[in-house]
C-alpha cells in the first residue's frame, strides 16, 4: 500500500470539497477556488471531514497514481487555506527588480529591461532585491518562479543572477594568470 496514498486528507473548517463524476474535484476556501480533474482510475470518497483515496489494484501505474492523487488534493486544500509562496533573490551589481501594477520589470545587465506580466491568480511582491511570488495554486507559483529565474540564472563564478532564497550556488574558482 502506498504510504502517502493511504493517509486520509483532513478538510479544515471553512473549506468545502465537491467531488463530481469523472473525479472532478472542486475545493473552495477562504483564499479562493481551485478545480482539477484527477485520474479516473482512483476512487475518491468523502468520509466525514476526511477525504480517502483508494486504488483498484496493485499495478505499478496505479500505485504511483495513488500517492499523486492524494497529494494533489492535499495541495489544493493547503492552497485555498494558507496559499503558497516562493521567494527569489536578485544578486549582481546593477541588477534590480521593480513592480508597477501587474508588471514586473527586471534590469539584468541586458541592453533592455525584461518585463513580465503577472499570470492570472498570481501576485509578485518586490522588496529591495527580493521577489516573492504568491498564489493558491502550487504548480502555477512554482512555474512562474522558475520562469523569472530563467531570465538570468545564477552563474558559478561571481554568483550573479536570480536564485531561489534557499538555493545554494556551487562556486568555481576563476582562471589564474601565468607565472
Amino acid at each position: 500500500m502506498s504510504r502517502i496514498g493511504r493517509m486520509p486528507v483532513t478538510v479544515p473548517a471553512g473549506v468545502t470539497v465537491d467531488i463530481a463524476e469523472g473525479n472532478k474535484v472542486m475545493v473552495k476556501g477562504p483564499k479562493g477556488t481551485l478545480e482539477r480533474t484527477l485520474p479516473t482510475e482512483m476512487t475518491i470518497k468523502m468520509d466525514g471531514d476526511q477525504i480517502v483515496v483508494t486504488r483498484p489494484n496493485d499495478l505499478k501505474k496505479m500505485k504511483s497514481l495513488h500517492g499523486l492523487t492524494r497529494t494533489l488534493i492535499a495541495n489544493m486544500i493547503t492552497g485555498v487555506t494558507e496559499g503558497y509562496e516562493k521567494s527569489l533573490e536578485v544578486n549582481g551589481v546593477g541588477y534590480r527588480a521593480a513592480k508597477a501594477g501587474k508588471k514586473l520589470t527586471l534590469s539584468l545587465g541586458f541592453s533592455h529591461p525584461v518585463e513580465m506580466e503577472d499570470p492570472e491568480g498570481l501576485e509578485t511582491v518586490v522588496d529591495g532585491n527580493k521577489i516573492t511570488v504568491k498564489g493558491i495554486d502550487k504548480e502555477k507559483v512554482g512555474q512562474y518562479a522558475a520562469e523569472i529565474r530563467e531570465k538570468r540564472k545564477p552563474e558559478p563564478y561571481k554568483g550573479k543572477g536570480i536564485k531561489y532564497v534557499d538555493e545554494v550556488i556551487r562556486r568555481k574558482v576563476g582562471k589564474t594568470g601565468k607565472k
